[in-house]
Protein backbone atom coordinates (compact mmCIF):
# COMPACT_ATOMS: atom_id res chain seq x y z
CA UNK A 1 0.00 0.00 0.00
CA UNK A 2 1.33 3.42 -0.91
CA UNK A 3 1.73 5.59 2.15
CA UNK A 4 0.78 9.25 1.58
CA UNK A 5 3.45 11.03 3.60
CA UNK A 6 5.70 14.04 3.27
CA UNK A 7 8.18 12.66 5.82
CA UNK A 8 11.69 11.91 4.64
CA UNK A 9 12.45 8.22 5.27
CA UNK A 10 16.08 8.67 6.26
CA UNK A 11 18.38 11.20 7.88
CA UNK A 12 22.00 10.36 7.18
CA UNK A 13 24.79 11.28 9.59
CA UNK A 14 25.86 14.87 9.20
CA UNK A 15 22.69 16.05 7.50
CA UNK A 16 21.10 19.32 8.55
CA UNK A 17 18.94 19.59 11.66
CA UNK A 18 15.54 18.10 10.82
CA UNK A 19 12.18 18.37 12.49
CA UNK A 20 9.73 15.61 11.59
CA UNK A 21 6.12 16.25 12.59
CA UNK A 22 3.23 13.77 12.67
CA UNK A 23 -0.20 15.40 12.82
CA UNK A 24 -3.76 14.95 11.63
CA UNK A 25 -3.58 18.60 10.54
CA UNK A 26 -0.39 18.73 8.45
CA UNK A 27 -1.50 21.91 6.69
CA UNK A 28 -0.93 23.81 9.94
CA UNK A 29 2.79 23.62 9.08
CA UNK A 30 5.02 25.47 8.55
CA UNK A 31 2.63 28.18 9.79
CA UNK A 32 4.60 30.60 11.98
CA UNK A 33 7.74 28.54 11.35
CA UNK A 34 7.71 29.88 7.80
CA UNK A 35 8.16 33.46 9.03
CA UNK A 36 10.87 35.55 10.69
CA UNK A 37 14.15 33.90 11.73
CA UNK A 38 12.89 30.32 11.47
CA UNK A 39 11.33 30.95 8.07
CA UNK A 40 14.45 32.60 6.65
CA UNK A 41 16.59 29.76 7.97
CA UNK A 42 14.17 27.19 6.51
CA UNK A 43 14.29 28.87 3.09
CA UNK A 44 18.07 29.05 3.28
CA UNK A 45 18.37 25.33 4.03
CA UNK A 46 19.74 25.76 7.56
CA UNK A 47 17.17 23.25 8.81
CA UNK A 48 14.43 21.06 7.34
CA UNK A 49 10.80 20.46 8.20
CA UNK A 50 9.06 17.21 7.22
CA UNK A 51 5.36 16.76 7.92
CA UNK A 52 3.24 13.59 7.71
CA UNK A 53 -0.52 13.21 7.91
CA UNK A 54 -1.29 10.52 10.49
CA UNK A 55 -4.59 9.85 8.70
CA UNK A 56 -2.58 8.64 5.74
CA UNK A 57 -1.66 5.55 7.76
CA UNK A 58 -5.24 4.50 8.53
CA UNK A 59 -6.44 1.45 6.62
CA UNK A 60 -10.19 2.06 6.39
CA UNK A 61 -11.98 4.19 3.81
CA UNK A 62 -12.86 6.82 6.41
CA UNK A 63 -9.20 7.19 7.44
CA UNK A 64 -10.09 6.67 11.08
CA UNK A 65 -7.41 7.60 13.60
CA UNK A 66 -9.40 7.53 16.86
CA UNK A 67 -11.82 5.35 18.81
CA UNK A 68 -13.80 5.40 22.06
CA UNK A 69 -11.78 5.05 25.29
CA UNK A 70 -11.57 1.60 26.85
CA UNK A 71 -13.43 1.63 30.14
CA UNK A 72 -15.75 4.41 29.01
CA UNK A 73 -15.53 8.14 29.44
CA UNK A 74 -15.74 11.27 27.30
CA UNK A 75 -13.98 12.00 24.06
CA UNK A 76 -11.91 9.80 21.81
CA UNK A 77 -8.41 8.29 21.91
CA UNK A 78 -5.82 8.19 19.11
CA UNK A 79 -5.40 4.60 17.94
CA UNK A 80 -2.14 2.80 18.68
CA UNK A 81 -1.95 0.85 15.42
CA UNK A 82 -2.38 3.86 13.13
CA UNK A 83 0.15 6.01 14.98
CA UNK A 84 2.61 3.09 15.16
CA UNK A 85 2.51 2.71 11.37
CA UNK A 86 3.19 6.43 10.97
CA UNK A 87 6.17 6.25 13.31
CA UNK A 88 7.50 3.08 11.70
CA UNK A 89 7.62 4.87 8.35
CA UNK A 90 10.41 7.05 9.73
CA UNK A 91 13.70 5.16 9.47
CA UNK A 92 15.55 7.40 11.92
CA UNK A 93 16.58 6.10 15.28
CA UNK A 94 18.99 8.89 16.23
CA UNK A 95 16.36 11.60 16.58
CA UNK A 96 14.39 11.62 19.85
CA UNK A 97 10.70 10.83 19.47
CA UNK A 98 8.66 13.32 21.47
CA UNK A 99 4.93 13.36 22.13
CA UNK A 100 3.57 16.83 22.89
CA UNK A 101 1.45 16.26 25.98
CA UNK A 102 0.27 18.35 28.97
CA UNK A 103 1.32 15.50 31.27
CA UNK A 104 4.85 15.47 29.89
CA UNK A 105 8.12 16.67 31.38
CA UNK A 106 8.25 20.49 31.17
CA UNK A 107 10.38 21.78 28.30
CA UNK A 108 13.31 23.86 29.54
CA UNK A 109 15.95 25.96 27.85
CA UNK A 110 18.55 23.39 28.87
CA UNK A 111 16.62 20.66 27.06
CA UNK A 112 16.12 22.91 24.05
CA UNK A 113 19.87 23.49 23.85
CA UNK A 114 20.49 19.74 23.95
CA UNK A 115 17.92 19.09 21.21
CA UNK A 116 19.32 21.88 19.04
CA UNK A 117 22.79 20.33 19.33
CA UNK A 118 21.53 16.99 18.05
CA UNK A 119 20.35 15.78 14.62
CA UNK A 120 16.76 17.00 15.12
CA UNK A 121 13.48 15.74 16.53
CA UNK A 122 10.45 13.64 15.68
CA UNK A 123 7.33 15.27 17.13
CA UNK A 124 3.97 13.56 17.53
CA UNK A 125 1.04 15.95 17.85
CA UNK A 126 -1.62 14.36 19.99
CA UNK A 127 -5.33 15.13 19.68
CA UNK A 128 -8.61 14.11 21.30
CA UNK A 129 -8.43 12.90 24.92
CA UNK A 130 -4.96 11.50 24.35
CA UNK A 131 -2.93 8.76 22.70
CA UNK A 132 -3.24 5.02 23.38
CA UNK A 133 -0.70 4.32 26.13
CA UNK A 134 0.54 1.19 24.39
CA UNK A 135 2.04 3.02 21.43
CA UNK A 136 3.75 5.47 23.78
CA UNK A 137 5.49 2.55 25.46
CA UNK A 138 6.03 0.41 22.35
CA UNK A 139 7.62 3.21 20.28
CA UNK A 140 9.52 4.86 23.12
CA UNK A 141 7.76 8.21 22.95
CA UNK A 142 8.91 10.79 25.48
CA UNK A 143 6.10 13.08 26.61
CA UNK A 144 7.01 16.76 26.66
CA UNK A 145 4.91 19.71 27.88
CA UNK A 146 5.26 23.41 27.10
CA UNK A 147 3.23 24.46 30.14
CA UNK A 148 0.62 23.62 32.73
CA UNK A 149 -2.41 24.12 30.50
CA UNK A 150 -4.29 22.14 27.87
CA UNK A 151 -4.39 23.00 24.16
CA UNK A 152 -6.64 21.53 21.46
CA UNK A 153 -3.74 19.52 20.12
CA UNK A 154 0.04 19.21 20.05
CA UNK A 155 0.66 21.28 16.93
CA UNK A 156 1.15 24.63 18.68
CA UNK A 157 3.44 22.99 21.23
CA UNK A 158 5.44 21.38 18.44
CA UNK A 159 5.86 24.75 16.74
CA UNK A 160 7.06 26.30 19.99
CA UNK A 161 9.62 23.54 20.53
CA UNK A 162 10.90 23.72 16.96
CA UNK A 163 11.19 27.51 17.04
CA UNK A 164 13.10 27.38 20.33
CA UNK A 165 15.58 24.92 18.79
CA UNK A 166 15.97 26.52 15.38
CA UNK A 167 16.93 29.92 16.75
CA UNK A 168 19.94 28.25 18.43
CA UNK A 169 21.25 26.66 15.24
CA UNK A 170 24.52 28.12 13.93
CA UNK A 171 23.99 31.22 11.82
CA UNK A 172 20.27 31.61 12.53
CA UNK A 173 20.60 34.44 15.05
CA UNK A 174 22.77 37.43 14.26
CA UNK A 175 24.61 37.83 17.57
CA UNK A 176 25.78 34.97 19.75
CA UNK A 177 25.70 37.34 22.75
CA UNK A 178 21.93 37.59 22.36
CA UNK A 179 21.59 33.93 23.32
CA UNK A 180 24.02 34.10 26.24
CA UNK A 181 22.23 37.04 27.88
CA UNK A 182 18.56 36.11 27.37
CA UNK A 183 16.10 34.59 29.82
CA UNK A 184 17.13 31.33 31.56
CA UNK A 185 20.83 31.84 30.77
CA UNK A 186 22.54 31.17 34.09
CA UNK A 187 19.18 30.33 35.67
CA UNK A 188 17.91 33.91 35.57
CA UNK A 189 15.20 35.80 33.72
CA UNK A 190 16.44 38.48 31.35
CA UNK A 191 17.03 42.03 32.57
CA UNK A 192 14.83 44.93 31.29
CA UNK A 193 15.60 46.56 27.94
CA UNK A 194 15.30 50.18 26.81
CA UNK A 195 15.89 52.16 23.63
CA UNK A 196 15.15 55.63 22.21
CA UNK A 197 13.35 57.89 22.85
CA UNK A 198 15.14 58.72 26.09
CA UNK A 199 11.86 59.90 27.64
CA UNK A 200 8.56 58.07 27.07
CA UNK A 201 5.43 59.42 28.80
CA UNK A 202 7.48 60.84 31.68
CA UNK A 203 9.37 57.57 32.03
CA UNK A 204 13.11 57.97 31.42
CA UNK A 205 15.72 55.39 30.52
CA UNK A 206 17.61 54.55 33.75
CA UNK A 207 20.62 56.85 34.09
CA UNK A 208 23.05 53.97 34.54
CA UNK A 209 22.34 52.75 31.01
CA UNK A 210 23.36 56.14 29.62
CA UNK A 211 26.49 56.45 31.77
CA UNK A 212 28.88 54.64 29.46
CA UNK A 213 30.26 52.78 32.47
CA UNK A 214 30.15 49.17 31.29
CA UNK A 215 30.94 47.71 34.70
CA UNK A 216 28.07 49.59 36.34
CA UNK A 217 25.73 48.66 33.49
CA UNK A 218 26.64 44.97 33.85
CA UNK A 219 26.09 45.13 37.62
CA UNK A 220 22.72 46.86 37.17
CA UNK A 221 21.58 44.30 34.61
CA UNK A 222 22.63 41.44 36.87
CA UNK A 223 20.79 42.94 39.84
CA UNK A 224 17.65 43.49 37.77
CA UNK A 225 17.76 39.94 36.41
CA UNK A 226 18.02 38.61 39.95
CA UNK A 227 15.19 40.85 41.16
CA UNK A 228 12.87 39.77 38.36
CA UNK A 229 13.69 36.11 38.90
CA UNK A 230 13.04 36.32 42.65
CA UNK A 231 9.74 38.16 42.12
CA UNK A 232 8.33 36.31 39.12
CA UNK A 233 9.89 32.85 39.21
CA UNK A 234 10.69 31.86 42.78
CA UNK A 235 11.00 28.28 41.53
CA UNK A 236 13.92 29.26 39.30
CA UNK A 237 15.48 31.31 42.08
CA UNK A 238 15.17 28.44 44.53
CA UNK A 239 16.78 26.13 41.99
CA UNK A 240 19.76 28.48 41.67
CA UNK A 241 20.14 28.60 45.45
CA UNK A 242 20.15 24.82 45.61
CA UNK A 243 22.93 24.61 43.02
CA UNK A 244 25.02 27.18 44.87
CA UNK A 245 24.57 25.69 48.35
CA UNK A 246 24.74 22.01 47.40
CA UNK A 247 28.06 20.61 48.71
CA UNK A 248 30.57 19.33 46.20
CA UNK A 249 30.98 15.56 46.03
Amino acid sequence: MAVPSRLSPTNEEGEMWRAGVLSIFPDMFPGPLGQSLAGKALAAGAWALDVADIRGFATDKHRTVDDTPAGGGPGMVMKADVLARALDAIVQESRPRLLMSPRGVPLTQTRVEALAAGPGVILVCGRFEGVDERVIAARGLEEVSIGDYVLSGGEIGAMALIDACVRLLPGVMGAAASVSEESFAGGLLEYPHYTRPQMFEDRPIPDVLLSGDHAKIAAWRRAEAERLTRDRRPDLWAGRDEKVTKPAR
